[in-house]
Order: structure tokens, then sequence, then C-alpha cells
């Protein structure tokens, strides 16, 4: 069974400054659907449509694990920063 590896996320600094791009990354890899990058990262499909709507930051080996489902480095997928 999936395993959800994130937090919450209030309305803090947070959630403003990490930014993702799974959505875009799973169109770029043959429209991968969330159900299927959740199968592959071992999560279920609402952790994915969360961490897509920035409503959960993942945890670190989430993170590692949704990169190498994406064929992709961590950097690529998650950013930190303040909103520009």
């Amino acid at each position: 069974m999936p395993w959800p590896c994130w937090f919450r996320i209030g309305t803090g600094r947070v959630a403003d400054e990490i930014r993702n791009q799974i959505r875009r990354l799973r169109f770029e890899r043959g429209e991968m659907t969330q159900e299927e990058l959740a199968r592959r990262a071992g999560v279920t499909r609402q952790t994915i449509i969360a961490l897509e709507a920035r409503k959960y930051t993942p945890s670190l080996l989430l993170a590692f694990r949704i990169a190498d489902a994406l064929g992709a480095a961590v950097e690529d997928v998650f950013e930190y920063g303040a909103e520009r």
C-alpha cells in the first residue's frame, strides 16, 4: 500500500517558496498520468494532486522518488525560493 510521505503546509511562507514542475514534466514524459506517477513513486494519486496544487511539500525521500519516477534530477522537479 502506498504511504503518505508529505506534510501539510499552512498559510505560511514555505508554501510560497517551494514550487514544482511535476505537472509539466508528466506531460513531457509522454503524458504520464497522476496515477502512473503515484504508482512509480509509491504514493497515492491524492498525494500527487496535492503536490501539484502546492498544498503539500514532499519529504526529501518523496522528492527523490518523484524525480526518479520522472527521470529527472530533484532540482529540475522542485525549486526553492521566493515567488517572482
